[in-house]
């Protein structure tokens, strides 16, 4: 059963759409992440504009987030004092990236940027928390006492301040800056953020793996709403429908996702995100480099 997109002017099967969000949905749940990094190749993939899947993304990935955060908010399990002050980062850098998505159309290279800036992040993040993990996971097994958590140079800047949940005190600085690249990285890819949010709140802040998940979602929501208004006021490019349908789907997996995660150990999390991690990777440069059956295109100016 095919339905017509308005926005992103073609059609697609409607169990399709609904089948992604929920996969997206659960995986968004299991890992702390906003799933658009997962879901804006998938709807590339099935013919959907670049520009419209980013600028949808947003929708999804709040619908997702949110029900998220309160599957972990029951759990106790979010600290709301750090998640604000990644909020105000991530509001900020949000403004700042819609104003670059906006730029990089005008002159035509926002879907190259939008590939390249995948592979280049997806690549790195996720070869660094593979190896992480597999030498946290290798240290367990033998016994090994976990490393204490280092306090970075970052921690003793000013304007320190004490989360309690996440049990520590240190500059809000470093959490400000790290909003602000996840809001970047929302408004410009299409993406909640997480993939960069969760590694740099477990290795650079210094947060509890069981904690990182549902901040990370809270974070995500709030930057997500603000994203997708942005998106449809600025550059129309948010398909209502298209947002709808991924968030029936997104809102039901996300619930099985986060049950799943209780089940994890936090190196366990790790390992399996960076596998995905690279897999997504992998897909994104084998479509850059390997040269497409058709070499020209007319597409409308």
């Amino acid at each position: 059963m095919d339905i017509y997109l308005p926005i992103a002017e073609v059609s697609v099967n409607l169990f399709l759409l609904l089948g992604l969000g929920a996969v997206v949905g659960y995986l968004s749940g299991l890992f702390g992440v906003g799933g658009g990094f997962i879901m804006t190749p998938l709807l590339i993939l099935i013919g959907i504009p670049p520009a419209v899947a980013v600028g949808t993304q947003a929708s999804q990935i709040l619908a997702s987030s949110f029900s998220s955060v309160l599957s972990h908010m029951r759990r106790r399990t979010v600290d709301l004092r750090m998640g604000s002050v990644l909020v105000a980062g991530g509001l900020a850098g949000s403004f700042a990236g819609i104003l670059l998505f906006r730029w990089l159309r005008q002159i035509g290279q926002i879907d190259t940027v939008i590939s390249l800036g995948y592979v280049l992040f997806l690549g790195s993040v996720g070869g660094l928390m593979l190896v992480e993990g597999l030498m946290s996971w290798l240290r367990v097994r033998r016994g090994g006492a976990r490393p204490r958590r280092r306090h970075f140079w970052l921690h003793k800047l000013p304007l320190r301040l004490r989360f309690s949940v996440s049990r520590l005190y240190i500059s809000i600085v470093p959490p400000l800056l790290v909003g602000f690249l996840g809001g970047i990285l929302a408004a410009i890819l299409g993406i909640g953020g997480g993939f960069v949010l969760i590694p740099a709140m477990i290795y650079l802040l210094g947060m509890p793996t069981a904690v990182v998940v549902g901040t990370s979602h809270f974070q995500i929501a709030i930057v997500a709403a603000l994203t997708g208004f942005l998106h449809a006021y600025a550059n129309q490019t948010m398909d209502i429908v298209l947002g709808v349908l991924l968030i029936a789907g997104g809102v039901v997996g996300a619930q099985y996702g986060t049950r799943a995660a209780a089940y994890l150990r936090g190196e366990q999390v790790r390992m399996l995100f960076a596998v995905l991690v690279l897999a997504v990777c992998g897909k994104l440069l084998y479509d850059l480099v390997v040269p497409p059956a058709d070499l020209y295109s007319i597409a409308k100016g």
